[in-house]
């Protein structure tokens, strides 16, 4: 348990780092040229080559005509999980945290731009210092934490965390005040993206993790989709102020939502 625990939360670290550094890695590429952004798809080919010639083939073992009698058990177990509401909820809290973190990666820079002056390279090292908090968090913290205090609250103190770093921020005119709270931020990060997996995990029978959990991989993309639309809206009428208020209150609310509906169902107790 403490190993799969583990193996998610840094697999769920590696997406978010992802989703962080590649807009950064994208803006300083964009510097020299900005064709150059969209060379950086080119590294998922000498990826997929590493992925074929280094993981190991996994052998069928069953029976063809078995295998599709499982294929249709598992697909009708698959419906039923998915009508779980505290299922739906997850994957809702996913693409609502998904679209906060990628508006922090949107608007940040611009709101650094317009108070400090700031360069692509001074909003590369700001961006990059939430990675620092997610990846640190994730690898030596998480894990304790879900076991002294539970999955329910360690996700709810993670969103605690990130609502506080977005509420700072726009008071904040100095670099070296902004750092650490942009650390803070990712600390919340990776405390809540693991334990959210960890959660649908919990809650899905061993044979169907993997699709649940690609579904939940697949929430987060959707909310980096829907982040320009929702908070494109906040802009418009609050300016870029707005924006870090209104997600530090989206996140205020998941945390509390998901405290109220959870209760003791799942993670609320430390194993």
């Amino acid at each position: 348990e403490k190993e799969r625990s583990q193996a998610i939360a840094y697999v769920s670290t590696a997406l978010t780092l992802g989703n962080i550094i590649f807009p950064v890695l994208a803006g300083l590429a964009g510097v020299v040229h900005w064709r150059l952004a969209f060379s950086l798809y080119g590294l998922g080919i000498p990826l997929a080559l590493l992925v074929l010639l280094t993981l190991p083939k996994k052998e069928a073992t069953t029976p063809a005509k078995e295998s599709l009698s499982s294929i249709s058990g598992d697909s009708k177990k698959l419906s039923k999980v998915l009508k779980n509401p505290l299922i739906l909820q997850l994957f809702l809290t996913l693409c609502l945290t998904s679209a906060t973190t990628y508006a922090v990666v949107i608007y940040l820079p611009v709101y650094l731009n317009t108070t400090i002056n700031s360069g692509t390279l001074l909003n590369g090292i700001v961006l990059a210092s939430q990675a620092i908090g997610a990846a640190a968090i994730s690898a030596f913290g998480v894990s304790k934490l879900t076991q002294n205090f539970g999955l329910i609250l360690t996700t709810a103190s993670g969103f605690g965390l990130m609502a506080l770093a977005l509420i700072t921020i726009p008071q904040l005119s100095h670099l070296y005040g902004l750092l650490p709270i942009t650390i803070l931020f990712g600390i919340g990060i990776g405390l809540v993206i693991p334990t959210l997996y960890n959660l649908l995990s919990n809650l899905t029978p061993s044979q169907l993790q993997s699709s649940i959990l690609a579904a939940g991989t697949g929430a987060t993309f959707l909310g980096q989709f829907l982040c320009p639309t929702l908070f494109g809206l906040v802009v418009t009428h609050q300016g870029e102020i707005g924006v870090f208020y209104a997600a530090a209150s989206l996140q205020l609310m998941l945390g509390l939502f998901l405290l109220a509906t959870s209760k003791a169902k799942i993670g609320l107790q430390p194993k």
